[in-house]
């Protein structure tokens, strides 16, 4: 009990010492509040990454295995890696054939043109050339209208499926199914507009919505298809059987390009996991820069605060000379500077976070889905509170060592 009210008691007297200094507490809180605000601005787009990241490849698919020229992550000789042979449509067909075992082999390959509706025109649309086992290997479906069929593949038909955003700003609200658009230089009419799906979470990553699917066998025929490369997306028969399917797939790949058995592999086998890892190797380098830059913030903040309380301690020499004069221990003296400069940072700490919800409305708003979660508030008010105690340490076993006579004696 007495342990606590003497503690209940250096609360006390450290806050009438901070209302007795306000514009001194104010400018001291500065660096501590601006290092907050980045240390909760830096965790919540971090977040907001992850979060968006996890969405978009959950699109993708986890079970699926694909079959590209070059590996996505990779070490190396690129020379090397850019002279292996492109993968064809023909390749693909030949997987669907022999590997009985998957399924669904899809086969796609893009390029980017100009799309014209009247007089609204799009630049740098990406058109897909696939087929109809697209939406087999991907998670995303026509919202309505329907997607591309063998028919239309056997055939070459001209005819495409769009993304929400090439709908919305060619059509708006008109319903686009049975127009025509200009995809380069040819009409297309369309069956389908896909459901809205936003763009991949992580830089350079596609905009799912502002793509246009045609039947493979047209793209090839009016965009030069025969002469570029594919990629290959081949569905496992389960997510637990992706590391035998992956060798089987690796031997049927082999068995197409005709190599021999001491010949290294001329393709690449690219899962999502490859990609997760990447990106969270990736995202903690940044997030370590980022905690990095803010520490220093918050190092600046701490060195300010621990020559207020240099300062605050040589005024009060007198004060606490009588306090240890009446049997005031140590223990007391460290507690009470300890508590002021913690509630220093603390008071700075709760304004950062405050100013945070703002930074992240507008990070929700402009960049990406960003929310300050529970969590980090709890981390940036503990942070807060240590750098409070980090900062006054010295000061405060300065005070608590002051001889009683020394002090009383101090003009």
């Amino acid at each position: 009990m007495k342990t606590i009210h003497e503690k209940i008691e250096a609360m006390q007297i450290a806050w009438r010492a901070i209302k007795a200094n306000k514009s001194r507490g104010i400018l001291t809180t500065l660096g501590i509040i601006i290092g907050i605000v980045a240390v909760v601005t830096t965790m919540t787009a971090a977040n907001g990454l992850a979060n968006n990241f996890k969405e978009s490849i959950s699109a993708v698919g986890s079970d699926v295995l694909y079959v590209s020229k070059m590996p996505w992550i990779f070490t190396g000789n690129f020379f090397e890696l850019r002279n292996r042979p492109n993968l064809s449509y023909r390749d693909s067909k030949k997987l669907e054939k022999h590997l009985l075992s998957a399924r669904a082999v899809n086969a796609s390959t893009g390029t980017n043109r100009d799309v014209k509706y009247r007089s609204n025109v799009l630049e740098a649309v990406t058109v897909i050339g696939t087929t109809d086992k697209y939406t087999l290997v991907n998670d995303g479906l026509p919202e309505y209208g329907r997607f591309i069929l063998p028919v239309d593949v056997q055939y070459k038909k001209m005819v495409c499926v769009i993304g929400e955003e090439v709908k919305r700003n060619l059509f708006n609200n008109i319903d686009p199914i049975n127009k025509k658009i200009k995809i380069g230089w040819y009409d297309f009419r369309i069956i389908g507009v896909m459901e809205k799906r936003g763009s991949a979470g992580f830089y350079g990553g596609p905009n799912f919505d502002n793509q246009i699917f045609v039947p493979i066998t047209t793209f090839e025929k009016y965009f030069g298809g025969r002469n570029r490369n594919y990629t290959i997306s081949v569905k496992a028969p389960s997510q637990e059987a992706m590391v035998d399917f992956k060798y089987e797939l690796i031997g049927e790949m082999r068995k197409i390009r005709k190599l021999p058995p001491t010949a290294k592999d001329n393709f690449a086998i690219n899962t999502m996991d490859t990609l997760i890892d990447a990106y969270h190797n990736v995202m903690g380098i940044i997030v370590m820069i980022g905690l990095l830059i803010t520490g220093i913030s918050l190092f600046v903040g701490g060195i300010g605060v621990m020559n207020v309380m240099f300062i605050s301690v040589t005024e009060r020499t007198r004060e606490i000379g009588i306090r240890k004069a009446i049997g005031a221990k140590r223990r007391s003296i460290l507690t009470q500077f300890l508590m002021e400069s913690s509630a220093i940072c603390l008071i700075g700490g709760i304004i950062g976070v405050m100013l945070s919800f703002g930074t992240a409305s507008l990070i929700d708003k402009f960049l990406l889905p960003a929310s300050v979660s529970p969590f980090i508030v709890l981390i940036a008010l503990v942070i807060s509170i240590a750098t409070g105690v980090v900062s006054g340490i010295i000061p405060a076993m300065r005070a608590a060592k002051l001889n009683p006579i020394d002090a009383l004696s101090y003009e």
